[in-house]
């Protein structure tokens, strides 16, 4: 039976989610890509083995997370669970997510009615063995449902037991006040919002989420800290044949323009002096945001879980350093 490292706690720093009791890691593993049933299920299990050795201790799926079908990342984390890393429960943090389309019909489609958010939620539990996650989030906003539905039945999943918390992801400022509003009255444990936000992404700060979640006392748990790959140095030499712009992705090819080359160069400058990769600088970065109390990383392999750990190692930043970063990105 595998056995996690003793060491799993020494380096990892935790924070409180919002004004919660619930700690995340600084850094947190998503499992949006390369935890499907086309990755070796070796590889993905030595992933989420790798990133608890190094106490990270929460994992984030959602219903429709898996290629090339979805709800294979939710089956492989169960599998995973089952070969050892269940024996740990007591210390992980497992959250899901449902919102977007995930079986045929009127009732599995993208939306957040009462029947889908139950449905979604059993569905996921049963396909990776659990009798509750940690966090359940609405996963995008749905116009077509009335707010006070779908905040009841979050609010229902909890007092059932199948969620301790709850979040919403891809909600703007004024859709989380909404939600937020509804949920207070019910007194429903509403802690977390998950946005994407990056360096080359900054719409949390537009939009004003970042500073009202901070207000407010609910975390900030962001997702694609990277930009889809543009930050790390996977790019700074070229497009590589097995990126995702080498394979074809034409809306992320026509974001690679010159300017953004020199961009990306000017920041892995900057990285270097500090001793960091590009990759480190940008999560180290998020992290020096208030509001936001875990960054989501993605991986392909252990390699990867270790480097984006290592951006804990240089945390802060001088008054120059950040200048000379909101001068690369605003230039």
């Amino acid at each position: 039976m595998w056995k996690a490292s003793d060491h799993r706690y020494d380096t990892m720093q935790y924070r409180r989610c919002g004004n919660s009791g619930l700690k995340l890691p600084a850094i947190s593993l998503g499992l949006w890509k390369n935890f499907g049933a086309d990755t070796p299920f070796e590889r993905a299990q030595e992933m989420c083995r790798t990133a608890f050795d190094l106490g990270i201790t929460h994992f984030d799926l959602a219903n429709n997370y898996g290629h090339p079908h979805n709800g294979s990342a939710e089956e492989n984390f169960g599998r995973i669970l089952r070969n050892g890393l269940g024996s740990y429960r007591d210390e992980l943090c497992i959250s899901t997510k449902a919102g977007y389309e995930m079986w045929e019909g009127p009732y599995g489609d993208r939306n957040g009615s009462r029947k889908y958010l139950t449905a979604s939620l059993d569905q996921s539990l049963r396909r990776m063995g659990l009798d509750y996650v940690d966090i359940f989030y609405h996963h995008v906003f749905d116009p077509d449902t009335p707010l006070e539905e779908t905040a009841l039945a979050l609010d229902h999943l909890v007092w059932q037991g199948k969620a301790l918390y709850v979040g919403i992801s891809n909600y703007n400022k004024a859709q989380t006040a909404q939600m937020l509003t509804i949920l207070r009255e019910l007194k429903t444990p509403f802690i977390v919002n998950q946005p994407s936000y990056s360096m080359l992404n900054r719409w949390v700060e537009e939009d004003g989420l970042d500073a009202f979640c901070a207000e407010q006392g609910i975390g900030l748990s962001v997702f694609s800290p990277l930009a889809q790959g543009f930050l790390t140095s996977r790019y700074l030499r070229g497009i590589p044949e097995d990126s995702r712009i080498g394979k074809g992705n034409t809306w992320l090819g026509q974001q690679l323009s010159e300017a953004m080359l020199t961009r990306l160069g000017r920041l892995n400058d900057i990285a270097r002096a500090r001793g960091q990769s590009l990759s480190q600088l940008a999560i180290a970065w998020l992290l020096h945001n208030p509001a936001v109390v875990t960054v989501l990383t993605g991986a392909s392999s252990p390699g990867q879980i270790i480097e984006n750990v290592r951006a804990l190692e240089h945390p802060d930043f001088t008054k120059e350093e950040i200048a000379d970063i909101e001068a690369v990105l605003q230039a």
